[in-house]
């Protein structure tokens, strides 16, 4: 994999030089900019089209859930890694809806952190995991999406996915990795990584989320919560 660029956003400027550092480290990573507030953020991510953007929630001004709808309109292959004093199901929910890759703790470490960097890189979305290690946010996170397919007028019955790609679909809104589903439907990690390329683009969605927004929504596919 070439080298990944990636712009940082934080209102304090220690805790960017603290990240800077540890990342200039390593021989992975270029850091394309740094940004203290969302609209500099926006500006600069149009201006650097960066691989991935590392931002903080609380940002003044813009906040990092309005930044990252901004950004994933208009550079949808960037990945958003979003840090949050706060794991609230309603932030969750938001985060998916405007295409975060991932959502963690402000006290995360350095070890954990850079995995997650590095899994989104390639395409992952760790947002699904932290939905299915936390029950509570789980049954916000799934609620919501069933009470989007409820509110909305189902737009097509018909589906133009095929039943084995609806399979993998709904273990991707599940939260299950590539790996797992290779493993739950005997298949090998590249015959699902091509079933959700051509989910994706059956769909003309961007990304994973979307995929299964637009699926939800249309009553396609179905998600149980904790303890259906």
């Amino acid at each position: 994999m070439s080298i990944t660029s990636i712009v940082l956003v934080h209102a304090h400027a220690l805790f960017r030089e603290g990240l800077r550092h540890n990342l200039a480290a390593l021989p992975d990573f270029r850091i394309a900019g740094e940004a203290s507030n969302g609209q500099q953020a926006i500006q600069l991510v149009d201006y650097t089209d960066p691989d991935l953007v590392l931002m903080e929630v609380d940002l003044p001004g813009v906040n990092g859930l309005e930044v990252s709808r901004a950004i994933k309109r208009s550079h949808p292959h960037v990945g958003i890694i979003l840090l949050s004093a706060s794991l609230d199901g309603q932030y969750v929910v938001k985060a998916i809806r405007a295409g975060v890759a991932a959502y963690l703790p402000r006290n995360i470490s350095w070890d954990e952190l850079l995995t997650t960097l590095y899994e989104v890189r390639k395409g992952a979305y760790p947002i699904n995991e932290l939905v299915l290690s936390l029950p509570e946010v789980a049954a916000q996170v799934l609620g919501a999406f069933r009470q989007m397919a409820v509110d909305e007028d189902t737009q097509s019955i018909y589906s133009p996915l095929s039943p084995r790609e609806l399979q993998v679909l709904e273990l991707v809104a599940a939260g299950r990795t590539n790996k797992e589903i290779a493993l739950l439907l005997d298949i090998s990690n590249q015959t699902v990584k091509n079933h959700v390329s051509s989910i994706l683009r059956k769909l003309a969605v961007n990304d994973r989320t979307q995929a299964v927004v637009y699926a939800m929504r249309r009553g396609w596919i179905k998600v149980a919560l904790p303890g259906d």
